[in-house]
């Protein structure tokens, strides 16, 4: 690398490590900070914890996640153990939301890791976790904690979308797509996170006061309506968690979003993007829908990973939990690339999620228990996984509650202007 490039490197990381802190979970005075990182972002872990303790962070714990050592217990661990979630590992997880800790997730999984594992194993491990950290993922979904996921280039990850080039000619492709993509390598990317962060609030509120009853998509292999249930709320960019201070829950971020009623959801659906799950890509999917529920699907690669995902949990994995519009010219569409991962494809993409709703969604979400949830028509899972179904071709249209017909999208693009 040359000098001159090394010196913006250092620059880019610093920033982006502020991002995180600052936009991201947004770290007050005397607040814990729990980061989950691969091991391969030690250095920038190491920048990211000395930012935290500069702005008063009481303490910094970190849950360290190795690729290989994952592997390896896949492979060889016996299905008791893989259908087990340590207590211990619960109860700090779930002892430091309880304390008010920000949760900051660093974010480069590789989408082939898991490839020729036994679908058994890899759903066995998934709800195990799941079911395990009910209570910590909650304080996220109902934003009772600040949370945040950034993105970092892990050489599983930069090899897959670049397979073209050696490791390191990938890392560092990766890393100048991130930096654009997050807005990290604009002269102040804090400031430029207000703006962004102010056209998606033009964006949610708009679909707020219209209130629609409906939507309705139409594409190539897409004729779907979806209901919305009675109170939802679109949220998108910056959130308020429950002590009153804003965050941003993903970075990047184009989207706005909201709920489905679990119920209300009929027609078919063509994905366009690939979709990583439990370390398996899905590929070339359809999914048809008869009063909310998958009731017949088609898959060009990873049918029996599409087949695990929908059956995670009996009926709430077959559901959605999440309608997000994006337009197709977002900054990640603009790079042309498969990112194969979520947080970068969703963001590309008109997208759906099967799974779990944020109760946030919906007028007294947080305060619900289950069964007002359900009867709410907000839908519950042990899993939410985004698939990308938005193109070039989409167009949606918002269904009032008198029945009127009102363009939202157009061929990708918003059909509105928000100013």
């Amino acid at each position: 690398m040359l000098e001159g490039s090394f010196f913006i490197m250092q620059e880019n990381l610093q920033k982006h490590a502020e991002l995180a802190l600052k936009v991201g979970v947004n770290l007050q005075k005397g607040q814990g900070l729990l980061i989950n990182a691969p091991i391969e972002a030690a250095e920038f872990v190491r920048i990211v914890v000395k930012k935290a303790y500069e702005l008063g962070a009481k303490n910094v714990h970190i849950e360290w996640k190795d690729d290989e050592l994952t592997l390896l217990k896949m492979e060889n661990a016996p299905m008791e153990v893989l259908e087990e979630f340590p207590e211990w590992r619960k109860d700090a997880l779930t002892g430091m939301a309880k304390d008010g800790y920000a949760i900051l997730s660093i974010y480069g999984e590789n989408p082939d890791l898991l490839n020729g594992i036994q679908p058994e194993k890899v759903s066995a491990v998934t709800r195990a976790s799941s079911i395990a950290l009910k209570e910590y993922r909650n304080y996220m979904m109902n934003d009772l904690s600040r949370w945040s996921i950034i993105g970092y280039p892990t050489s599983g990850w930069a090899e897959k979308v670049y397979p073209e080039l050696s490791t390191e000619e990938a890392v560092n492709a990766l890393w100048k797509e991130i930096f654009r993509i997050s807005r990290t390598d604009r002269d102040n990317p804090v400031e430029e996170w207000k703006q962004h962060n102010e056209r998606l609030r033009q964006a949610r509120e708009y679909l707020n006061k219209k209130s629609y009853a409906k939507l309705h998509y139409t594409a190539e292999g897409t004729d779907l309506t979806i209901e919305l249930p009675e109170g939802h709320i679109w949220h998108g960019g910056a959130a308020v968690a429950a002590d009153g201070v804003t965050f941003n829950p993903n970075i990047p971020t184009e989207e706005v979003f909201t709920m489905p009623h679990k119920y209300g959801v009929n027609g078919k659906v063509t994905s366009t993007m690939p979709l990583s799950f439990q370390g398996q890509l899905i590929e070339n999917f359809t999914l048809t829908f008869k009063d909310g529920k998958v009731v017949e699907y088609t898959c060009e690669k990873g049918e029996e990973a599409l087949k695990q995902l929908l059956n995670a949990d009996g009926d709430g994995a077959s559901r959605l939990g999440e309608v997000a519009l994006v337009p197709h010219e977002s900054p990640v569409s603009q790079s042309g690339k498969v990112f194969y991962n979520t947080l970068f494809d969703e963001n590309a993409s008109c997208h759906l999620a099967l799974g779990k709703a944020y109760p946030t969604n919906i007028e007294g979400g947080a305060d619900m228990d289950e069964e007002q949830l359900d009867k709410h028509g907000v839908n519950d899972s042990i899993v939410h996984e985004d698939f990308m179904i938005g193109s070039a071709t989409m167009n949606i249209d918002g269904i009032t509650k008198d029945g009127t017909s009102e363009a939202i999208f157009r061929n990708g693009a918003w059909a509105i202007d928000f100013e």
